[in-house]
């Protein structure tokens, strides 16, 4: 196969790959404190036929090389981890992160997740848990007798209990906060897990050691821009069209070869 062919075709494999990213973000446009991806590009390897600096005779050097790329592929996937816009929900389980951190959720299999989805819910015995029922760590039981739930901004969940029995504080709510938020792995239902890259979590109460404070009756929006997304995928579409032409104009160079040869 003709080299320049193949380029163009890691050029298509790519521009699709960047694409399948983009129909990702715009699926997830209303789901709650998702965060965007971007797909990140490298050049291939490249044939060096003449080094650059090499000795074109006894006292003179090349000063510049020739060095052939061989095309292209995506190497990540980035979650941009920018602040999505905050929704009033008056749903007083419902809580945001106004800054840097996640909420952590207990897992089945005894691991912890990270989420930015802070639509909880009440479970059957009035734990906090997230839309398919993982429980949110540490634990918050709201009692029955419960007529009010009151979550401050540092995270402290207190309840005003019916026929005037008082106030109660239950607990407070953490926030993990990671070095490289952007190297968590994404694990489907608004859930990121940890990895090397990402770091080890610093568990804190909201509002100190540089983590975000808590929003009650709010919810974080996803943070894709639908136009900035479309723009994108005009632009990705023009790219994977012009790699198209070019296996095109190659195979039609090789016709012309072994037709006129």
């Amino acid at each position: 196969m003709d080299a320049s062919m193949w380029v163009a075709k890691t050029g298509l494999d790519a521009q699709q790959t960047r694409m399948n990213v983009i129909s990702n973000n715009l699926a997830n446009v209303n789901t709650t404190g998702f965060k965007r991806d971007r797909a990140v590009f490298e050049d291939l390897l490249y044939q060096n036929v003449r080094q650059a600096g090499g000795q074109t005779s006894a006292t003179t050097q090349a000063p510049t090389g020739l060095m052939l790329g061989t095309g292209v592929r995506v190497v990540a996937t980035e979650k941009l981890n920018v602040q999505g816009n905050m929704i009033n929900s008056q749903n007083p389980l419902d809580l945001a992160i106004a800054g840097d951190g996640h909420f952590q959720i207990a897992q089945a299999d005894g691991t912890t997740a990270y989420t930015r989805d802070g639509n909880f819910k009440v479970s059957a015995t009035g734990q906090l848990v997230t839309s398919n029922g993982a429980l949110l760590q540490p634990a918050i039981t709201i009692p029955a007798t419960a007529a009010s739930v009151t979550i401050g901004r540092d995270g402290t969940v207190s309840v005003e209990l019916q026929g005037g029995a008082g106030q109660q504080v239950l607990g407070q709510v953490l926030i993990a906060r990671f070095l490289n938020p952007a190297g968590l792995q994404a694990a489907g239902q608004n859930l990121m897990l940890q990895t090397p890259a990402s770091g080890a979590p610093q568990v804190v109460p909201p509002g100190t050691a540089g983590a975000g404070s808590i929003m009650q009756g709010t919810l974080e929006a996803s943070n894709v821009n639908v136009v900035e997304e479309m723009v994108n995928m005009i632009e990705t579409q023009r790219a994977y069209e012009i790699n198209s032409k070019a296996i095109s104009a190659v195979d039609g160079m090789l016709k012309y070869i072994n037709q006129n040869m």
